[in-house]
């Protein structure tokens, strides 16, 4: 048997899987392994390459000690386990991507399927979340978090 002529070029399945993941990743930066320029060559081009700018929260008094606050909007979630100590993480769950919601009981809990997180380090209490949350920089200047995303 023959097989049938293409009526249309083909797509590659790198082509596809590197527009799904821009799609997802729309609204934010993300690098994707093996979707950038197929020469084989990772240097770098300069774009991208500067130094992240540090986003202010407010005020560092607003951060109960041995608790946090969620910054939504910027999905950061900032935490203060002991007095003067602050922790910055990622608010976007590693389960299902959804946004922590609330500090308590000195865990970042994710309201989607339980998930919950140490303050003091990110790290899984309680599943399904398989990884920690990424931590980010976080300092007070003036009395204001100023925290820099990964």
């Amino acid at each position: 048997m023959s097989e049938a002529p293409e009526t249309s070029p083909a797509t590659s399945r790198r082509t596809v899987l590197c527009g799904a993941a821009a799609v997802l990743a729309a609204g934010g930066t993300v690098a994707i392994a093996g979707c950038g320029p197929s020469s084989g060559s990772s240097g770098s081009s300069g774009a991208g390459s500067a130094a992240k700018t540090p986003v202010d929260l407010g005020p560092a008094s607003e951060v109960p000690e041995g608790g946090g606050k969620v910054f939504r909007n910027q999905k950061i979630v900032v935490t203060q386990p002991t007095a003067g100590e602050y922790k910055a993480f990622s608010a976007v769950c590693t389960h299902a991507g959804c946004v922590v919601d609330q500090v308590k009981s000195q865990q970042i809990q994710c309201p989607c399927h339980g998930s919950r997180f140490a303050i003091a380090d990110g790290a899984v209490q309680d599943g399904p979340a398989p990884r920690p949350l990424p931590a980010y920089a976080v300092t007070v200047d003036g009395g204001n978090l100023k925290v820099t995303p990964s």
